[in-house]
C-alpha cells in the first residue's frame, strides 16, 4: 500500500497536467465544429479537392463530417494520440525512475516481493489513467451536450469515448514491457515519443490500404472511430488482439522482473 500510494503521489502532477490539457485540447477542437456544421457544403466541395489516400490517412470521411459524432470521432484520431502518448509515458517510467534515479537496491530491502511492487506500481498508473479518462469524460459530455444542434447516441459517444482508455491501456503494457527489459532508460520521453509515432505513422500509412489484416500492425486501428460511430459496435477481433497485446507484455514483463539482476549503486 505504501509503494502504491508514493507511486500515486508521484504520477500526480503528470495526472493533473494531461487530464487538464486532453481536456483543452478538446474544446479547442470541439470549438471549430460550429462553424464546420454551418458551411460543411462548402467544406465537403474543398476536401473532396484532396486524394483519397491523403483522407483515408488522416481518417478524414467527408460524408460523416458535418454530423455532431461524425466529427467528434473525427478529431478523436489525434486526442488518443495524445492519450498514448500519456499511456507511453507512464509505462515506460515504472521501473526506468529507479535505476535512473539509483534508488532500484534501495527497494529491493524492502520486505516486499518483487511481484507486490511491481503489482503496485502498475496499479498506481492504472489509477493515473482512469482519473485522466474520467476528467476527458466529463468535459467531453460538456462538451457535445453544448454544441448539439440535433440528438445523438450516448451510447454511441461513450464507445467512442472509452477507446481512448483502451489505447493508452495498451501502450501502457507495451511501456512496461520496454521498461523492465531495457537495461538504462536515459530520457523515457524520446523513448515513448519514439514509438507512439512509429505506431500512428503506420496507423496512417495503413489507412491507405483494403487489407483489413494490415490493421493489427498498429494499436491506433483496432478501434476505427468512424465505423464505430456508425455502427455502435466494436470489431472483436481487434479488441482482442489488443487485450492480447495488453496480456502478454504484463506476463512477460512479470516474469523478467522478478528474473531481472538489480544492480547496486
Amino acid at each position: 500500500m505504501n509503494i502504491f500510494l508514493h507511486e500515486l503521489n508521484f504520477y500526480k502532477k503528470s495526472t493533473l497536467i494531461w487530464s487538464v490539457s486532453l481536456a483543452a485540447l478538446l474544446v479547442l477542437f470541439m470549438s471549430m465544429y460550429p462553424s464546420i456544421a454551418g458551411d460543411i457544403d462548402s467544406f465537403k466541395k474543398l476536401l473532396e479537392g484532396y486524394p483519397e489516400a491523403v483522407r483515408k490517412a488522416i481518417g478524414l470521411e467527408v460524408e460523416n463530417l458535418g454530423s455532431l459524432l461524425g466529427f467528434y470521432s473525427y478529431i478523436f484520431l489525434y486526442l488518443s494520440l495524445c492519450g498514448a502518448i500519456q499511456g507511453m509515458n507512464v509505462g515506460t517510467s515504472i521501473i526506468s525512475k529507479e535505476i535512473r534515479d539509483k534508488t532500484a537496491d534501495f527497494l529491493m530491502t524492502k520486505p516486499v516481493s518483487r511481484t507486490t511492487i511491481l503489482t503496485a506500481k502498475i496499479l498506481a498508473a492504472l489509477t493515473s489513467l482512469v482519473a485522466t479518462n474520467v476528467v476527458f469524460l466529463a468535459a467531453a459530455g460538456m462538451m457535445l451536450s453544448q454544441m448539439k444542434t440535433e440528438e445523438y447516441s450516448t451510447k454511441t459517444f461513450f464507445m467512442i469515448s472509452v477507446t481512448l482508455f483502451f489505447v493508452q491501456l495498451i501502450f501502457l503494457a507495451l511501456g512496461i514491457l520496454i521498461s523492465v527489459i531495457a537495461r538504462k532508460i536515459k530520457s523515457v520521453l524520446t523513448v515513448s515519443l519514439g514509438t507512439v509515432f512509429t505506431f500512428f505513422i503506420i496507423g496512417m500509412l495503413l489507412s491507405t490500404s483494403d487489407e483489413e489484416t494490415k490493421r493489427y500492425l498498429s494499436p491506433f486501428k483496432y478501434f476505427d472511430t468512424a465505423d464505430i460511430s456508425r455502427t455502435s459496435s466494436y470489431d472483436t477481433s481487434f479488441v482482442l488482439a489488443g487485450a492480447g497485446i495488453v496480456v502478454i507484455s504484463l506476463v512477460i514483463s512479470y516474469i523478467v522482473y522478478i528474473r531481472k539482476d538489480i544492480h547496486s549503486v
